[in-house]
Parts: C-alpha cells; structure tokens; sequence
C-alpha cells in the first residue's frame, strides 16, 4: 500500500510538470522557473491559511469552545485576528489576496492577473518580516502572458491536487521540490549551480546522521540540504525544532529560491538578511556547527582569493587563488564545532592535486588526523557537468566520541560502479545503493551493530602511514584494489581448445550464411 501512494505522489508531480511546461512557450527555463515556483509557493502559504481560517471558523461556531462571541461581527474579528495565524506558523495572507480570491479573478478584464499577483506577492511580504524581500515580482512583464498565468493558476488548482493536498499537506512541497529538480536538470550546469540531485543529498545526509544540533551550509543553493537533513529527522522519530539550520547563499534569485523552499517545508532557517558571498561576506562568523553539509562549485577560479591570502580561515595552509577547493574545506572546518562532522562535495582533482600548495594542504589535514572518509562517486549523477567528484567526510573528533576511534585512519569507499541511469544523460543512487555506502561507514565507525571488512574492489581502511607512502594522495581506488572475481578452475590448454573451436564454429556459421544471401542475390530476376 505505501508503494502505491508513492507512485501516485509521483504521477501528480509528473502530471503537473508536464501541464505546466505546455505553457512556457519560448521563455527560458530560467526565467520561467522563477515565475510557476514563486505560483506553487503562493498556493501553499494560502492553503495552510485557508486551514487555519476554517479551523478558526468551526470554533467561533462551536457553543461549547472559548472562542464563542455573542456577534457575526465578533465571531468575525476573530476568525480575521492576525495573531491567530502567526501564532501558529501560518504566514498571514491579506484578504484580497488569497489563492481562491485570485483564482476567480484570473480572467476578469479590469486589472491583468499579472498585477493581481504582483500586489498579492507584495502584500504577503508587507505583512510577514521573514518574506521581505524573497518573492517574484515580476508577473506583469510583457512575455509573462494572461494566458500563461491564467493556466498555470488554473493547473495548480487542479481538483486531484487538492484531493492529494486534504490527505498531506505537504505535497506541495514535494511538487516544489520535483520541479526545481526538473528545472535544474533542463538548465544544465547553470541548473547545477542551485541544486544537487537528491540521491547524493540523502547518501550525505545518512553518512552525517543529523539528529539534533546546529546543521550548517555555507553553499546552500536552493536548500535542498536542509530538507534532506528534515526528512532524516523527521524519519527517525525526531522534530524539526532537533536541528538549527544556517545557511548562507551568494545568488540573489537562488537566496529567494531557498527562502521559499525552506518555508513551504515549515523550517525555520537562519539564511542570512540577505545574499552573499562566504569567503567574503560571512554572515555567520560566530558559528560552531555540529555538521556541516554541502556542495560548494566545483574548482572555482574566480572566487578573488587574492585578497584573503592572510585570512584566519586558512589554519592548514593558504589555498591557491585559483582552485577554491580548499577554501571552501577550510571555511567548513572554521565553523565546526569541537565535536562536529562534515561532509562537502569535492571534484576528484581535491584527492591528489599539489598545484598550488594543495598538496601540503592535503598533508597537514591528514598529520592533523581530520579526514575520515573518502568516497568516490560515479560520473552523471550532477547536472551539466562532467566533471569526476567525491565526497569528503572529515570531523575534528576521532578519538573522543563514543563510537570506536579510527585514530590514525581513513575509511575509503569505492562507489564509482553504483547508480542507475535514469534519462539519457543522468544517473542517480537507489536507496539500496545509499544504505550499502552509508551502512558500510557506519559499520567502520562503529555506530552499527555490523562488523567491518575491507571488501575488494569497493572499500578499504588504510592506516596513515600508508596514505604517507602513497604521497598523501587520497584516490579510493589505490587502495580498494580490484573487485575479486570467481576462481575458475578450468586448464589453461583445455581453455584454448574450447575457444578455439568456438571461433571456428562462428567463422564456419558466418560463411555459411553468407553463401545463402549471394545466393539468393542471384535467383532475383530484373523485369524491365
């Protein structure tokens, strides 16, 4: 029964997707994406509303309840009383601008829906401090039809949405979050700079296990992070006030982006007053978090490290000015606490480069025994880039937690054979795949009831004297070796004879059948 609602989920992601790319027209992806995801947010805020505002209904009606009023008019006041909402989490929609208020005057011919939502996006951040700058406001361009946004409110209106809404509210947020998939996979490696596929985000979150404390992304994109680490919460019997979730984004759209997934998912994020760079415009110095999660760019040359070469960060050593690999690294572990874990994305060149000093880099992390796992990944699982990538897994407390202490060591895991494809140009993990790579991480931690061993071809312990003698170059596969394969016990000389006749066989099989076309080439018979 639960594969079945799932599947259903699914096909109404599915189904509205392809109902709403019908009417993009020749507008950008891009640009387009913008316009229907600042539409499903305002869906979502006014459909919580309406919940509140008819639970609200049904007590000023109730006798019985406290909120009896001896008035319509009273009755009225309350069923309109702002703090009612905010109280409860709900974001306050002014009236006149509600989704069931815009959806009626989609088409009337006095004001164009365009400005009907434009005032709606207006008044809704005018009434809520968190919103203040987050929303489009941008529906009443000449490109941005009535049509279009006639039908796009009229998609999300849909009664199977709504039916699906009446059982979970949260399934906006999963349409929400299909979408930007969707988008990010249409924009290429432009897409990529927002959002990293959901199967590396969830093998992330399972190796870090984020039950409660301070979860930190300082590249936090679209929050896709965030939601992953709620759902894990969430999932193991935990609450979303478990975890204090800060994050910071250098793109003004994408800042936005965040700021609306977050708030459709109901999590209360701490993304900065506004955008901005964290090399360069931190806008959490002060932070210790407990993990740290993220997918910074990949070998960013243009990151003006030039003018940080004497930052406090660079405790390991400095980064060169043209790679921020090791920036970003270093950025994370300045804000990690004493006892935190954190896990970042990395292009292959981070596990063996010395350009630039990398390499000693590298070295002082491990001589300071902070790295502890390495993962390498399979090619196509990130949008519009090819570019070879892993995961790095480092923390500054090997030997104090109360799991068994890997002093001294490095886990590495081989995952370049996993995930499946699926679209011509994109792969991702099974959840089977992500519970093999997280349980084995586990099991070498020592937080799983399941002993560790190395297994050929896909994981390994190496000792840091070992890593030393391979010139502190971290690449899993010198170290995984090869995957064993079945011993056969057939001779040598029986082999040969075998295969021999086997060829011969096909060489006699494909002269045969040549002979039969020539042949029967020549019984045909040209009339004029």
């Amino acid at each position: 029964m639960p594969q079945k609602k799932k599947t259903a989920a699914k096909g109404l992601e599915a189904s509205l997707w392809d109902a709403a790319t019908t009417l993009r027209s020749t507008m950008e992806p891009g640009e387009y994406k913008h316009i229907v995801l600042g539409l499903i947010f305002l869906k979502y805020v006014s459909d919580v509303f309406a919940v509140r505002h008819e639970e609200l209904q049904r007590l000023v009606n109730d006798s019985q309840s406290d909120y009896f009023m001896p008035s319509p008019e009273a009755k009225q006041s309350v069923v309109e009383d702002r703090d009612e909402y905010t109280a409860q989490g709900v974001f306050w929609i002014p009236e006149g601008h509600r989704w069931e208020e815009l959806r009626r005057q989609a088409k009337a011919k006095d004001k164009p829906i365009g400005v009907r939502i434009n005032e709606a996006m207006a008044a809704i951040e005018r009434e809520n401090e968190s919103l203040k700058g987050v929303l489009p406001k941008n529906y009443a361009r000449q490109e941005v039809t009535s049509e279009m946004l006639g039908g796009l409110v009229d998609i999300f209106s849909r009664e199977d949405l709504a039916a699906a809404e009446h059982v979970d509210l949260d399934v906006l947020g999963r349409v929400y979050e299909y979408f930007l998939g969707n988008f990010a996979s249409g924009e290429g490696k432009r897409g990529g700079q927002y959002y990293t596929p959901r199967s590396v985000v969830a093998l992330m979150v399972e190796m870090l296990e984020p039950y409660h404390g301070r979860v930190y992304d300082p590249a936090c994109g679209s929050g896709g992070m965030f939601v992953q680490a709620d759902k894990f919460v969430r999932a193991h019997g935990g609450t979303r006030n478990d975890i204090s979730v800060f994050g910071q984004e250098s793109v003004a759209t994408t800042w936005r982006l965040a700021k609306m997934n977050l708030a459709l998912r109901g999590i209360d994020a701490n993304l900065g007053n506004e955008w901005g760079d964290s090399f360069h415009n931190d806008k959490h110095p002060d932070l210790r978090a407990d993990f740290v999660i993220a997918n910074p760019p990949f070998n960013d040359d243009d990151w003006r490290g030039e003018r940080l070469r004497k930052d406090a960060r660079w405790q390991y050593g400095t980064p060169p000015v043209g790679n921020a690999n090791f920036a970003w690294m270093q950025h994370m572990l300045h804000h990690l606490s004493p006892v935190g874990t954190m896990a970042t994305v990395l292009s292959n060149i981070s596990l063996s480069s010395k350009q630039g000093g990398e390499g000693e880099i590298r070295k002082t992390l491990l001589e300071a025994d902070l790295v502890e796992c390495i993962v390498a990944l399979p090619p196509q699982l990130f949008f519009g880039t090819p570019i070879p990538s892993c995961l790095w897994f480092l923390t500054k407390d090997k030997t104090g937690r109360k799991s068994r202490k890997r002093k001294g060591e490095v886990l590495f895991i081989d995952a370049r054979r996993l995930g499946q494809m699926v679209s011509r140009r994109v792969k991702e993990f099974s959840k089977e795949d992500v519970a093999l790579i997280a349980d084995t991480y586990h099991a070498w931690r020592g937080t799983r009831d399941s002993e560790y061993a190395d297994v050929p071809g896909f994981c390994a312990m190496a000792s840091l004297t070992e890593i030393e003698s391979r010139g502190h170059v971290l690449t899993p596969g010198r170290y995984v070796g090869s995957e064993e394969v079945e011993q056969d016990d057939e001779p040598v000389a029986d082999k040969i004879a075998r295969l021999t006749l086997e060829i011969r066989g096909g060489f006699k099989a494909r002269a045969e059948l040549q002979d039969e076309i020539v042949s029967g080439l020549d019984s045909l018979v040209v009339t004029e």
